[in-house]
């Protein structure tokens, strides 16, 4: 039998403002073409913005609330079983979630137009905030899923 060797997932160093690594993380996500300097004035005027529009104080506590809710808590893997491929519900696990979370808030905020990517980057973590918008619509389409899928749950190991 094989075993799986799993490396270990390298430690992303905190942003230099708000000492945050999930906030390093976003930035990385967000960067294109290794322009970093780019990447951190658009995630940083994000949570300006969010600042600003929200009253909140700590734009922190927002960007934090708004990525527990966007964070899936199952999703689906295809497993083969015989001929047939199942959709198996698997939970995920907090890092994976946060990064799903993230990426989705990320290409969400990417596909609208008109608008500097910046506030469309706080307009999506604002509306994950309230629990609306995109990235909370697609939290919810694979929650469906894994729930549809529900029975499958026996071939996951």
């Amino acid at each position: 039998m094989r075993r799986i060797r799993r490396k270990k997932a390298k430690e992303t160093p905190a942003d230099p403002i708000y000492n945050s690594p999930v906030v390093g993380k976003f930035i990385n996500m967000v960067m294109n073409e290794g322009k970093k300097a780019t990447a951190e004035k658009i995630v940083y005027g994000a949570l300006e913005i969010v600042k600003k529009q929200t009253n909140e104080p700590d734009a922190l506590k927002v960007f934090y609330k708004a990525i527990d809710n966007a964070r899936p808590r199952l999703e689906v893997k295809p497993r083969r079983v015989g001929g047939a491929t199942y959709q198996v519900p698997i939970e995920v696990r907090q890092e994976r979630g946060t990064s799903i979370a993230l990426r989705w808030i990320r290409d969400f905020a990417r596909i609208k137009k008109g608008k500097p990517m910046d506030s469309k980057l706080a307009d999506e973590i604002i509306a994950a905030y309230k629990a609306e918008g995109s990235a909370i619509k697609k939290r919810d389409d694979t929650h469906k899923m894994a729930e549809a899928n529900k029975a499958f749950a026996h071939f996951r190991w």
